[in-house]
């Protein structure tokens, strides 16, 4: 079985009652919530990778903005908590 990587751009707020809540403008049905930025990060991956399993396998588009990546590395911002 081939694999192939894509980079989908997603959105992680913090919410009032505590944890974090990922989105993505991109990818319709991401949604995922956990109690860190690392856990939701890790929960968005695995409801991304499903639902674009899903389009592959249905013969559904994925959306023309997620990028399959070619190994190309990119600036990314990582959040840091500093105890001041």
């Amino acid at each position: 079985m081939k694999m192939s990587e894509y980079l989908i751009p997603i959105k992680i707020e913090k919410l009032e009652d505590g944890g974090y809540l990922a989105t993505s403008d991109t990818l319709q049905g991401l949604v995922a919530q956990g109690r860190s930025i690392a856990e939701t990060m890790e929960i968005a991956q695995d409801v991304a990778r499903k639902l674009v399993e899903s389009c592959i396998e249905h013969g559904d588009p994925l959306p023309y903005e997620i990028k399959s990546s070619k190994k190309v590395i990119q600036d990314v911002k990582i959040p840091i908590s500093v105890a001041a």
